[in-house]
C-alpha cells in the first residue's frame, strides 16, 4: 500500500462524510422510486445518485472513451472489468446503471444494499458454486433481451497496480446469448499517477477503506471504456476471457492516455486518439 498520497484535513473530511452521509439517506428515497420508475427515469435516477455520492466521497469521474457501456440500448452487452476497490460499481453505475454480478453480502450492506439491489444487481453466492451454472443461465436471459449485466472477470480485488487472470465461466452467458462484450478498465490516480490507496483487498475491512478514501486529496477514478469484443471473435468462454482480459491490460499498462478533455454532463471526458 502507498503512502505518498497527499491528504485532506480534519475539516474536510467531516464534511466530505456529512455529504456522503445526506447523499445515503437521499437514497432511502432513490431506491424505492428506481424500483417504481422505468426504462430512462430509472437510469437517470441512478446515474445521478451514484454521480452525487462518488462526488461526496471526494473522487472525480473521468470517462475515457464512450459515454456508455451499451452502443445499442435494445441489444444486450457483457460489460467486464478489472476488480480494485468497493467504488468500482459506484463508479460504473455512475457512467451508467448497469445489472452488476456481486457477491451475495453486498445485498445486506445498509443503504448502498437497496440501491445496489435497485440497479437490478444478480447476486452470486461464492460459497455455492454449483449455483454458477444456473447464474450463468439467468444472465444469459437477461442479456438476450437487451441488458447490459457487469462482471467483475477476476473474482476479487487487486491492488489497482496490477491484475488477476480473468476467469472464464461467466463470459459463457455472452457466448450463449451471442452478443458482445465490452471491457472497461477502472484506474485510480493521485496527481496523475496510480495509487493503492482506494484498494480494497487483503485484510482491510470497508471502513479502513473508506476512511483511505476520505483523506485522499484528489482522488480521480478513470473509467476507460473499451471498443466492443463482437460475437464470434472468440469460439470458447476460455478464449474470449483471455482477449478481453488482453484488450484490458492495454489500457491499465499501455500509454492510451492524450491529455484533451471536454466536460460532458458534469464528467471529465477524456476522448482516446
Amino acid at each position: 500500500m502507498d503512502h505518498t498520497a497527499t491528504r485532506v484535513g480534519t475539516l474536510r473530511v467531516v464534511w466530505r462524510v456529512c455529504a456522503a452521509l445526506t447523499v445515503l439517506v437521499c437514497g432511502l428515497l432513490v431506491a424505492p422510486a428506481a424500483l417504481m420508475a422505468r426504462g430512462q427515469t430509472r437510469e437517470m435516477l441512478l446515474r445521478r445518485w451514484f454521480r452525487a455520492l462518488v462526488w461526496a466521497f471526494g473522487a472525480r469521474l473521468a470517462v475515457v472513451g464512450g459515454p456508455v457501456f451499451q452502443a445499442t440500448p435494445s441489444r444486450g452487452v457483457l460489460v467486464v472489468s478489472n476488480h480494485v476497490s468497493w467504488l468500482d460499481e459506484l463508479a460504473i453505475d455512475a457512467v451508467q446503471p448497469i445489472r452488476m454480478v456481486a457477491k451475495r453480502d453486498i445485498k445486506d450492506w445498509p443503504v448502498l444494499g437497496p440501491i445496489i439491489t435497485a440497479a437490478r444487481t444478480v447476486y452470486l453466492d461464492r460459497e455455492r458454486l454449483s449455483l454458477l451454472p444456473r447464474t450463468v443461465a439467468e444472465l444469459a436471459v437477461a442479456l438476450r433481451e437487451g441488458a447490459a449485466v457487469g462482471i467483475h472477470a477476476e473474482g476479487t480485488t487487486w491492488c489497482g497496480l496490477a491484475s488477476g487472470r480473468y476467469r472464464p465461466a461467466l463470459f459463457q452467458a455472452a457466448l450463449d446469448a451471442g452478443v458482445p462484450v465490452r471491457p472497461v478498465v477502472l484506474r485510480y490516480l493521485v496527481d496523475g499517477a496510480l495509487t493503492t490507496q482506494a484498494a480494497f483487498v487483503g485484510s482491510d475491512t470497508l471502513v479502513d477503506s473508506m476512511r483511505r478514501v476520505l483523506r485522499l486529496r484528489g482522488l480521480v477514478i478513470e473509467v476507460h471504456v473499451l471498443d466492443e469484443v463482437a460475437p464470434g471473435r472468440a469460439a470458447t468462454r476460455r478464449e474470449l476471457a483471455a482477449l478481453v482480459q488482453y484488450e484490458s491490460e492495454r489500457a491499465l499498462y499501455g500509454d492510451v492516455l492524450v491529455p484533451v478533455q471536454r466536460v460532458h454532463g458534469g464528467v471529465v471526458q477524456r476522448q482516446v486518439a
